[in-house]
């Protein structure tokens, strides 16, 4: 019993900032379908908080998340898989309106790199190590690991880690754009912390705003991007931050924010 009622999604507020950890270190947070569930709930429940600024998921010093539980999907047939809506919860990151920033450490495999992937930024530990090893076990990323990965290093690189099970150390993820920074195992949490903070204290209207539009970057035409951008750039000119933080900068004091 004690095992089913167990959390696992724990979740600190610090600040404007949600620290969701990934809890089940007997398996190295590898993603079986409770957990994703759970994940979701959570960020959709804090993603409506005004409270809250940005998100920061995590996992371990060990493993960020080794990967999907192979278990729960080794004998399920194509419409099982379907009708359990499997990876639709990676879906539904992608509409969580606020910044979410992975800190990873240790192993980030398979499912949990693209859960890493499907987050804003990445802040990485010396440990960190990424990879897609899908075709070890006669399959393919299907969370979009192949979209996402193509998109952050480029052909060949994801055409290695997805055809011949090819890892990233740190520094190969830092050097191939896939990461936004590399520190100390000992810091990469209150390094990632302490960016989600920044970003929290900034407009909540801009940020929402630009990260819907550099996120269309991926999935639009250029055109069509800068008209969107414009857009949203002309919109926040009907908001009070707009106003706040121009009158701020030419009276030189800190903008008072009130995502309004």
């Amino acid at each position: 019993m004690a095992n089913e009622d167990k959390q696992l999604i724990l979740v600190e507020v610090r600040g404007r900032v949600a620290l969701l950890t990934l809890n089940r270190p007997e398996a190295m947070n590898a993603l079986n379908s409770a957990l994703m569930i759970e994940l979701m709930a959570k960020l959709e429940q804090l993603d409506a908080d005004e409270g809250i600024g940005a998100f920061v998921i995590n996992g371990d010093e060990r493993a960020f998340a080794a990967g999907a539980d192979i278990k729960e999907m080794a004998e399920a047939s194509s419409v099982e898989l379907l009708l359990r809506g499997h990876i639709s919860p990676f879906d539904r990151i992608q509409k969580i309106t606020k910044p979410i920033i992975a800190a990873v450490s240790g192993w980030c495999l398979g499912g949990g790199h693209e859960l890493a992937m499907s987050c804003d930024m990445i802040v990485a530990s010396e440990s960190a190590r990424f990879g897609q090893p899908e075709i070890n076990l006669g399959v393919i990323p299907g969370a979009g690991g192949t979209q996402r990965l193509t998109r952050a290093v480029g052909k060949a690189l994801a055409m290695e880690m997805v055809l011949n099970n090819r890892t990233l150390t740190a520094e190969d993820a830092l050097r191939s754009g896939l990461v936004n920074k590399v520190v100390p195992v000992e810091r990469y949490l209150d390094e990632a912390i302490q960016l989600a903070t920044e970003i929290a204290a900034r407009a909540p209207l801009a940020v929402r705003l630009g990260k819907e539009a550099v996120n269309r970057a991926f999935e639009t035409h250029l055109g069509d991007g800068i008209q969107e951008e414009r857009q949203a750039f002309y919109f926040l000119f009907a908001s009070e931050d707009q106003k706040e933080g121009m009158r701020a900068f030419s009276e030189k004091r800190k903008p008072n924010w009130k995502g309004k």
